[in-house]
This record gives C-alpha cells, structure tokens and sequence, in this order.
C-alpha cells in the first residue's frame, strides 16, 4: 500500500487520533466537580427535577469524552469543562455551538497535530514483524520535534516502508506466495465489509496493476490501518453527535421548565399553558428522534462487532501464515465495537426515558 494512499486516508479523517499524553491532561480517577444533590424531604418540582436530570446527563457524557480514546486536544478541553469552578455553567458553555468542544476541534485541524495523529497511528497498526522500519521510524519522530514528524508524513513513512518491503522480498525463507483464494476473500472485503476504509484498503490492494506483495501488505498493515480509521471516524462521529443532542437538550428542558414556571400567575393562563405544551412536546420530539439515532448506531456497532468476529474465527482457523497477525487485530476490534454497541444502547435508554419524562410534563401541563 503506497504512502500517497495511506497518508491521504489518514488525514482526511481530520486527525482521529486515538492516544498520546498532552500537557496538561487529567488523568481518568482525577476528581471532577459533581453536582448538588437535593436532600431527602426538600421540595423540587418536577421541571425542574428533569433539568438537572439533563444537567447530570450532560456532565456524564463530557467525562465519558474526557475518559475516552478521541483525539488528546477533545479529551484534555472536556477534563477543563469538568474541572472548572463554574459548574454546570461551564459544561453548558462546552457543548454550546462555538463552545469548548467545538475550538477543540478547530485545534485538531493544525498541521502538527494532524502529524502526531498520524505517527501515533501508524505506531498502532504496523507491527514490529511485519513493518519493523516503519514503526522504528514512527517512534522516532514521536520522540522528536514537529519537523521531525512532518519529515516523516512527507517522506520518511514512505522510504520506511521502502526498506520493509525490500527486507520482505529478499528473505526467501519467509517469502510467501499469494494464493487465488486470499485474493478472493481480499476482494469480499473490498466488497462487504462494513468498514468504509477497511474496504478502501482492500480495494488498494487489488487494484489493477496490484502485486502479490500488495495483497501482503494488505493482512500485514493494511487492513489494521483501514479498521483503526473506521473505528476513530464512528468515535469523533459519534462524540460530534453526543455533544449536539447534550447542548439542545439543556436548552430545551430549560426553555420548558421556564414556560412551566410562568404558567404561576399568568395573565393569559390559556397562552402560558400552550406554550408550556409546545415546549415539552419539542424535548419529547427531540428525544424521541435521539432514541431513534442511538439505535441506529447500535446497529452500527453489532454490525462492525460481528464482522470481526468472524475474523477472529477465521483466522484461529487457519494456518496460513498471511493471517497470524490478523487474529489480535480481529480481537481487538471485536471487542472496541462491543464497548460501542454497549455505549449506544445505553445512550438510547436515556433519551427513551428522557422522551418519556417530558411526554408525561406535557400531560401534566394539560391537566
């Protein structure tokens, strides 16, 4: 797989990278400020008992992003949107349009970032094995200055697997013929798996022109490459979307609450009453809309899940040696996605419940 192909599969997916400790970055069992919890016996009305149930939601799901494998500048802004001493106020302002997680994003796009990401990825999916030159000098340029790793994007990646792959052609003992069927199953890949790069990387690798070696690669870092872009991209997707249905979600229990309150001495009690209606009808909607989205992302994930599951079976089956180092990298992935299709369907139970909760607010609204 030639480093023009790689490299620009790798940075279009907009720096997914997946680990690397940053400055500043909080570690998982460091404490976060929490919010009150109301005592036993003290009187809270149900509005706006659901907004700090959203409020609670939404500081749950920033320590998730904090805890998580995205990329180091989204994880280390949600430990400071955890950290800070204006509470719930600062997590509101985190998933806001604009807010923290969004400048965060905007520091991802920087060159030397985009570098790192890369380095640490390629770090990940070449093994020492197969691509002993290549994760050398990956590590190297961790290790180094911000031109070292912009000298290893633009040239050193692709001489690295130069080296690695005239090593491989001339260890005769090792050398392995390609057969017709580790052509086919390459090509049902390229084909069916549920992975767009995964398929992409297939494809390269049986392009026309395409050598024996290509498909080697392919079993050696190809498909590892494919999969960790897969799986980063579902991730930054997926927190992209967390992040969203958290801000709006704050905003319309807390425009709901408000019109609930006002139904106290209303002048136009009719109007008040209506507006109240109307504001717990668009949380209904919306978290109806959600639920129907984390569903879908289950399905997502049990897809992926089982996908490579079956290729850990297939290759604890076989004996052939393209596929020793397929077995770990088909574990592995099978069980991130398992923890994903887990986190979705955790997610869509909320927004079930949240639906529920604010269906029920309208009801009482009416009377």
């Amino acid at each position: 797989m030639s480093r023009q192909w790689w490299v620009a599969q790798a940075l279009t997916v907009s720096v997914l990278a997946g680990g690397g400790a940053v400055a500043g970055a909080v570690p998982a069992g460091a404490d976060v400020p929490v919010p009150t919890v109301v005592s036993a016996g003290q009187p809270v009305d149900q509005p706006s008992l659901i907004a700090a149930s959203a409020a609670d939601e939404a500081r749950s799901q920033v320590l998730r992003l904090a805890r998580s494998h995205l990329p180091a500048e989204l994880r280390v802004s949600a430990w400071h949107a955890l950290r800070s001493s204006r509470g719930d106020e600062a997590i509101v302002e985190w998933l806001a349009p604009g807010g923290g997680y969004d400048a965060a994003k905007q520091r991802m796009k920087a060159t030397r970032s985009r570098n790192t990401a890369f380095c640490e990825r390629v770090v990940r999916t070449h093994t020492a094995g197969f691509s002993p030159k290549v994760r050398e000098a990956a590590q190297l340029a961790l290790k180094g200055t911000d031109a070292d790793r912009a000298a290893f994007v633009k040239s050193g990646y692709a001489e690295a697997q130069r080296q690695d792959r005239a090593v491989r052609e001339a260890d005769e003992q090792h050398r392995q013929e390609v057969t017709a069927q580790q052509r086919e199953f390459v090509g049902s890949v390229a084909e069916h798996a549920p992975g767009e790069q995964v398929r992409v990387a297939a494809q390269w690798a049986l392009r026309a022109g395409a050598a024996d070696a290509d498909v080697g690669e392919f079993f050696g870092y190809g498909w590892a490459s494919g999969a960790a872009l897969d799986l980063e991209g579902y991730r930054l997707r997926v927190a992209d979307a967390r992040v969203l249905r958290h801000g709006t979600l704050s905003r319309l229990v807390r425009e709901a609450a408000t019109a609930e309150h006002a139904l106290e001495g209303a002048a136009d009690a009719a109007k008040a009453r209506a507006e109240a209606e109307r504001a717990w009808r668009a949380v209904a909607e919306y978290a109806d809309a959600a639920q129907t989205a984390w569903l879908a992302e289950q399905d997502t994930a049990a897809a992926q899940m089982e996908s490579w599951k079956n290729i850990a079976r297939l290759a604890g089956q076989s004996t052939d040696g393209l596929w020793k180092s397929v077995a770990g990298l088909a574990e592995a992935n099978q069980d991130a996605w398992a923890k994903e299709q887990a986190d979705a369907a955790e997610a869509a139970a909320f927004w079930k419940d949240m639906a529920g909760r604010a269906q029920d607010s309208e009801n009482r609204v009416k009377g």
